[in-house]
């Protein structure tokens, strides 16, 4: 449960930031910092965190079994269009993932931290 100065601080930060999160797959560690630290660079996530994931998926009539890292992209959510155009110019497949889910409480701390690290 949210408390109420959580959720008082937060519909505060929202009308200027929506914190969100990306999620991203790529083929190896290298391509992952690569695009993690591109888009810290660019201020266009506050933080991205990376994990080995395995995937399973149908791509041009053949199931696929791939070994992937996750991106986690921690970013503001009214800079999706920016965020999802930086991914596509930047990544190694033809058809990136790309699923934005709207994040709906955080410590206040955090989302500061957030705020600031995404601010142009």
């Amino acid at each position: 449960m949210i408390t109420f100065a959580v959720r008082r601080y937060y519909t505060t930060v929202r009308s200027v930031f929506q914190p969100a999160i990306i999620y991203t797959t790529v083929d190896n560690n290298e391509n992952a910092k690569t695009l993690a630290r591109m888009l810290i660079q660019a201020r266009l996530a506050a933080c991205v965190q990376l994990k080995e994931v395995n995937s399973i998926y149908e791509w041009k009539n053949q199931i696929e079994e791939d070994e992937e890292i996750q991106l986690t992209i921690k970013f503001n959510y009214q800079d999706y269009e920016r965020v999802e155009k930086f991914i596509k110019k930047n990544h190694p497949y033809d058809v990136p993932q790309i699923i934005a889910v709207e994040a709906v409480a955080g410590s206040a701390e955090y989302l500061d931290f957030m705020r600031e690290q995404t601010k142009r």
